[in-house]
This record gives C-alpha cells, structure tokens and sequence, in this order.
C-alpha cells in the first residue's frame, strides 16, 4: 500500500501573491485572484508558472523591451487605470446611496413641518433650479434624488416604521413607565386619542415618545379608550407591573372611577394582583383651566365684536388691511380669537391693543361707535388683562416641551406664586412698575395724530 502524502502547504507552491511578480508580469493581486494590467484578464491560483505563461504568450513581445524605469512608469499608468476602474462602481454606489439619504432626509423634513407629500415634487424643481445656476456639472446628481408623492410617502412609512421598531426595543429595557393621555378632535371632525410614554431604565436613561396615534371613530367613552390603550400596551409588550403613573386631563371619560379610564386601568391591576398606578392631573391642563377663570368679559366681549366686525366680510377685510397699510402700522391685520387654544387670548388682546387707535379711527369711518374704546377706564382694563395674559402665557410656554421633569415645572410655578404676590404688592401701591401698562399708554397716544387725520380724510373722500 503506497505510503499516504501528508498535506501539501500552500507557501511550498507560492500560492501566496508575490510583488516581485507586478514588475515582472504586470500582475496585481485584487481580492482573492490575479489581474493583469494590461488586459484586465484573472488568474485563480497563485502560481509563478501561471502568471508566467500568460505574460509570455500574450504580452512577451510588447512589453518585454520596457526597462528600468520607463518599465515603472508604465507599471504605475495602468494601475491607475485599474483603480479608476474599479472606483466607478464605487462611486455610482455610493451615489445612490447619497441619493437616498437625501430622499429620506427631505421626507422627514416634510412629514415634521406638516406639508403635502405632494411638496417633495416643488422641492425637486427648486433643487434642479439650483442646480442649474449654481453647478450645472452636479445637475445630474441631484436628478438623482427622487422625490415624488409616491416616494416620499414610502419613505415617511419606513421612518415611521423604523422609530416604531427602535421604542418596541427601547420598552424592553424599561424598568418603570408612565402613560401620559389626551383626546382631542381633529379638523374632521375625528377624534383622535395621543398616548405619550415615557421610560426609564437600570441607567437611568429616560425615554420620551408619542407611544400610539389612535383615532376613536364612533364614541369616545372610557371604555373605548381603555381598549385603545390595551392594544398599544400589546404592541409594545409593555409589562404592566411597571407601570407607575397615568396623567390625563379632568374628563369624566378620562378620570371617572366606574366607567372613566383611570377606573377600568384599577380594576384591570387589581385582577392581575398589581397595585393602582399614581393619578395625576395635567399640570399644564390645570394652568389652562385657572386661565379661563379670568374671564374679564366686559373686556373679551368688545374686542371680539369688534375683531368680527372688521373680519366678518371679505371687502371690510380687505379695507382695513389697506388702512393699515397706509398708516405704516407695525402690524398689518387683527387676530381671530379662538377660546380651545390656550395661547390665543394674550395674543388677540396684544395685537388688538397696539392697534387700538388705527381700530377705533377704521370703526368711526364705517359709522360703527363703540364708546368702550375711548373710556380711558376701559383702556387700562384692556391694558391690564393684555398684561396679565401674557404673564399667564409665559408661564404655559414654560411648562410645555419634551423632557420636562416635575421638578421643573414645580419650580416654575412656585416662581410664578412668588411673582403674583410681587405684582399684587405693586397694584396695591398703586405703583405697577412691574407692568407695562403706563409707558405702553404713553406710547398709543402719543403715535402720531397727523397719520391718522389724513388716513381718516382720505377714507372720507
């Protein structure tokens, strides 16, 4: 029996690439094979008797005469060459790639503004416009990027999808959670129920995200809440033993104890053997509902008849609009009052008092005498409320934004108790330095007059 041979090496046949054969065969190695230079033709196996006889059949006699180096530059010319070749794929790749970045990147720009998804075919020709002016050799580039509807509502439902997927990872690692809740109507007439979560985990790095969008179609009790939250809570596989606090509004669908939500989330913990989570009433809610305890209106409802009065039609719109204009007021237009948002009475009463005087000249040339505007009792009223609002205002602004720890807002509002204490010591001294109300005065009444006679001829004529 013939004697068995032991494993040959692969060193014992230079199947390893040697660099001394670039010189002498115009070889590379490039990956796992070898590449002529001069033809661009593989060989499998590194073999010196291989790369050798194609040299010789095929190369031999035109570059066997280059020497020294003459030999070197030509050696070092098609590598090059080689290189730029490999390098287009490269590139086109990672063109592509930027492409798409680019398509996702102005995706999440539309989607986070609120736009159309339709806009992504403007931005297009805005970015080929560009393009053309500024680098017409980049033009092609930017064709690249593909922007249509069709696209950029893919590309919002795959980041939808992908932030989806990265809180589902992020709530196994949570080792408590709390449940923030609101419901709301929509401009279709649709309600809409937002559940934020927010988690903390053994680092104690907090997580804060908006858990499930759920739109209520038929009735909006606790109960269909209380299904609505389930099914979020399964999709995230939350453990409900970790769940600590639910914060909601004052709706009896939200905190009734029979059949509001807060109610049917005990009774659901107390099968499971679990203890009740901690209730808690929004805080920026409340602050909301203390506002509109100050009503004043003696104040609201003149300034909202007269906002409806110059708004209501479209030419007396339009004419006040022009009266502005040729006043050269620093505002061009009245705001609508709208009682469900918090922000907008400050607002309404802000701009409706700077432009008291322009207001009350616009009024008497539609014959319209609304003697409140030239009570001076009824201005410092005006005054005071537009004042005390956007106090009021502030600290809401204060209290709103991602992050916010209860701390935070606690210091917030025992600064805000110190402050009303101040301005009640003000008003009480008759002082109210605190407030703008005496220099805002002095600067109405002081605007110029002569504006207003020739505005006022003008409208008459």
């Amino acid at each position: 029996m013939a004697k068995r041979l032991g494993k040959r090496k692969i060193d014992s046949e230079c199947r390893v690439f040697n660099l001394q054969w670039t010189n002498n065969f115009f070889f590379v190695q490039c990956k796992e094979k070898a590449v002529c230079l001069i033809c661009q033709e593989t060989v499998a196996v590194f073999k010196e008797y291989n790369l050798r006889r194609h040299y010789e059949s095929r190369h031999k006699d035109k570059y066997d005469s280059l020497q020294g180096q003459i030999r070197a530059d030509k050696l070092s010319k098609l590598k090059s060459g080689l290189l730029s070749q490999q390098n287009t794929f490269v590139r086109q790749a990672q063109l592509n790639q930027a492409s798409v970045r680019a398509s996702f990147r102005v995706a999440k720009l539309v989607a986070r503004s609120g736009k159309p998804f339709t806009d992504g075919e403007f931005v297009k020709k805005c970015m080929d416009a560009v393009a053309e002016e500024v680098c017409p050799e980049k033009k092609d580039a930017f064709n690249a990027v593909s922007l249509s509807a069709s696209t950029i509502t893919r590309r919002v439902e795959e980041i939808g999808s992908n932030v989806y997927a990265q809180l589902q990872q992020k709530t196994k690692e949570f080792d408590f959670f709390s449940l923030a809740l609101d419901e709301s109507t929509d401009v279709q007439d649709t309600a809409q129920l937002l559940i934020f979560i927010r988690g903390v985990s053994a680092n104690f790095e907090i997580c804060e995200e908006l858990a499930a969008l759920q739109s209520l179609k038929g009735t909006t009790t606790g109960e269909d809440i209380f299904d609505k939250v389930c099914q979020t809570m399964e999709k995230l596989d939350l453990d409900w033993s970790k769940l600590t606090s639910i914060t909601t509004d004052g709706a009896p669908s939200m905190v009734g104890e029979t059949r509001g939500l807060i109610g049917r989330m005990n009774r659901e913990l107390e099968k499971r053997g679990l203890t009740a989570p901690l209730r808690v009433h929004c805080l920026i809610h409340q602050q909301a509902l203390c506002c509109k305890v100050l009503k004043w209106d003696s104040v609201m409802k003149v300034v909202v008849s007269c906002i409806n009065f110059i708004r209501a039609k479209g030419l007396k719109h339009r004419q006040f609009q022009e009266f502005l204009s040729e006043l050269e007021s620093t505002h061009g237009d009245v705001l609508y009052y709208t009682e469900v948002r918090w922000l907008s009475r400050g607002r309404v009463l802000r701009r409706f008092y700077e432009l008291l005087p322009e207001i009350n000249a616009f009024l008497h040339l539609k014959d319209k005498t609304v003697p409140e505007l030239i009570d001076p009792e009824w201005k410092w009223h005006l005054a005071f409320l537009t004042d005390v609002t956007e106090i009021l205002n502030s600290l809401n602004l204060q209290l709103q934004g991602e992050g916010k720890l209860i701390c935070d807002m606690y210091s917030h509002i025992k600064a805000f108790e110190v402050k009303l204490a101040l301005l009640l010591e003000q008003v009480k001294s008759a002082t109210s330095s605190i407030f703008l109300l005496p220099k805002t005065c002095r600067q109405r009444t002081q605007r110029s007059r002569s504006q207003l006679k020739s505005a006022w001829k003008h409208w008459k004529c």
